[in-house]
């Protein structure tokens, strides 16, 4: 009874972040996706020292040509080993295979795997930031490193496999879930800016400069996405870098996906302008900007993350669907759309089904933002009673 008492104590004097806190670390579902969300963007911060090779054509390996995925293994028939190993490649093509090139093991040859080995260079915050015009160029040199988490002595390991052109698998899946992370990102940012500018001005203010910007909402909300890139892929030259393409990339998924908050901000601040608090505010001598950032905005933050992280799936679906037909990100940069790009031939699915290993990672990451941004939402609303 005592240990009742204290729990319904605790409910009726916790804050609603406590509360929001509380039911969402309650919810088995949004924890555990989470916890696989936090795991793939920490790896894919680290991609680089977690890769063996680098994703770039420079680190393709010449000798594994569309070869399958290697699993180290720890024992055999020759017997057992406290070191992984894997067992080395020859290459065959004949009758039996159809004149096609496999991939034999040479079960009496082992690889050991080796760890923190040293490898292919890379930079750690690193940005080199090339636009039109220098004006807009932002550069920091950052730090060099050429350490790796794993490698072979001999030869070379892949766990994802290896595409047409020797290019490890693994590592190029880990660099497309950080660019197409990084993509999603700047154009969350981009449309969160937006939705808070527009919206809050319209639902502050009201009258006939809501009915404005509402106009100008309607508007951006009927562009068709699929037509708008090809219209402006069309225009886009082919001598732009990856830096230019992966910003106007970014930014016109912000461009086109800010009405929807932009509208539940407006219809917050509709409902809330007229409290007693704004009014006391008001006439205490405090301005519109003040209100809205200090008041209006703080009180609608719980839907406003649980909008962001709802959308991120979407603009991570916008950029993958639009590298995947062509309009997107293009090689040599990496991202999910990008790889995907090389499933779809006939070929790929009857003898290299490891191309399909960043489409698991695609649905994985997708599902996880999905169901943690579920949880959110649930937990936003603390005092609503679970079905």
């Amino acid at each position: 009874m005592e240990v009742d008492l204290k729990k319904k104590e605790a409910y009726f004097t916790a804050t609603q972040m406590q509360l929001v806190r509380n039911r969402f670390f309650g919810n088995r579902t949004a924890m555990i996706a989470g916890s696989i969300l936090i795991f793939m963007i920490v790896t894919s911060l680290f991609s680089e020292f977690l890769s063996p090779y680098d994703p770039t054509i420079a680190g393709r390996d010449k000798d594994y040509e569309n070869g399958a995925p290697q699993v180290p293994m720890f024992w055999d028939e020759n017997g057992f080993s406290p070191r992984p190993f894997l067992y080395g490649m020859t290459k065959y093509r004949g009758a039996d295979t159809n004149f096609r090139w496999v991939y034999k093991e040479d079960k009496e040859k082992r690889r050991y795997v080796q760890f923190f080995v040293e490898g292919w260079e890379y930079k750690v915050f690193n940005f080199n930031i090339n636009l039109p015009g220098e004006a807009l160029d932002f550069k920091i040199p950052g730090f060099t490193f050429n350490t790796h988490l794993f490698g072979v002595d001999e030869g070379g390991i892949h766990l994802f496999g290896t595409d047409k052109a020797g290019k490890d698998l693994f590592s190029r899946t880990l660099n497309a879930i950080y660019i197409s992370l990084a993509v999603g990102t700047l154009g969350v940012f981009i449309s969160f800016v937006l939705s808070l500018i527009i919206g809050g001005i319209a639902g502050y203010y009201g009258g006939w400069i809501d009915s404005l910007l509402q106009m100008f909402t309607d508007a951006v909300r009927t562009i068709p996405p699929i037509p708008l890139f090809m219209v402006l892929a069309a225009f886009a030259p082919d001598t732009w870098s990856s830096e230019i393409r992966f910003f106007f990339i970014a930014s016109l998924l912000g461009f086109i996906g800010w009405p929807t908050l932009a509208r539940r901000v407006r219809t917050h601040l509709l409902s809330e302008r007229s409290q007693e608090y704004i009014l006391a505010a008001q006439m205490c001598g405090a301005s519109s900007t003040h209100i809205i950032i200090r008041h209006l905005l703080p009180s609608f933050t719980s839907y406003i993350i649980v909008d962001l992280v709802i959308s991120f799936p979407y603009m991570l679906l916008s950029e993958t669907a639009l590298s995947f037909i062509g309009l997107g990100l293009r090689e040599p940069v990496n991202s999910l759309g990008v790889l995907l790009q090389n499933a779809t031939k006939a070929d790929v699915l009857l003898n290299y089904q490891w191309y399909f290993i960043p489409v698991v990672f695609l649905v994985v990451l997708i599902l996880s933002f999905v169901y943690v941004g579920d949880g959110l939402r649930d937990a936003a609303d603390p005092h609503k009673v679970k079905n």
